[in-house]
């Protein structure tokens, strides 16, 4: 089984790696192999509506967002983590995500998600539901915790001091992993839930 981590962050080596890294070793100890991409420290511009993914497969901005495809796919879970700004999510990888979720078109049905927020203070819990409507738009679980999926600190290494958002965090992997074991085991025996072909509306008819 294979966990695909992306942190949003623009600090190497910052607080939201040390959240992933409690995660990853975990992981790595049950047998999970993982691979971390970091990505706030990229370019990557916002999604323009152009539609050309439909056709062409992939994003029509050739950067990590395409580089990412493959592996999210290879990929039984995706963490996504990012750093707190103004309440919500790092831009870039807001970007990232937008563009990765709808240019590439294979079923992410069952993989299982799990977002983490890593903030000095506030503004976690909207960055945690903010990362999670990318799962639940796609039928993908969403794995939990104990508490909200979070870690605090400002300076860089001040997280591996939040001893309960890092216990947090090893609790997540562990429920992380059991749920894409179940999951699989599940797929084995029972097939995935039946599709329905998806209905779309609007507001005026």
């Amino acid at each position: 089984m294979k966990v695909l981590m992306i942190n949003g962050s623009p600090r190497i080596n910052g607080n939201t790696s040390i959240a992933l890294k409690e995660m990853e070793n975990v992981f790595t100890e049950i047998g999970i192999e993982v691979e971390v991409v970091q990505i706030g420290q990229k370019d990557v511009r916002g999604c323009i509506a152009c539609g050309t993914c439909a056709t062409r497969g992939v994003c029509v901005f050739d950067d990590v967002v395409n580089e990412l495809a493959p592996k999210f796919e290879a990929c039984d879970g995706l963490v996504i983590a990012s750093p707190v700004y103004y309440a919500s999510a790092n831009a870039t990888l807001i970007a990232c995500l937008d563009r990765l979720f709808y240019s590439t078109h294979f079923d992410k049905t069952m993989k299982v998600g799990a977002s983490v927020a890593v903030a000095r203070r506030g503004g976690c819990s909207s960055t945690f539901d903010e990362l999670n409507k990318y799962f639940t738009i796609t039928g993908m679980p969403v794995a939990s915790s104990q508490y909200w999926n979070s870690v605090h600190g400002r300076e860089a290494g001040q997280a591996s001091m939040d001893e309960e958002g890092l216990q947090t965090m090893r609790t997540l992997a562990r429920n992380m992993a059991f749920l894409m074991k179940s999951i699989a085991l599940g797929k084995e025996k029972y097939g995935l839930p039946e599709v329905e072909n998806h209905i779309f509306t609007h507001f005026i008819r």
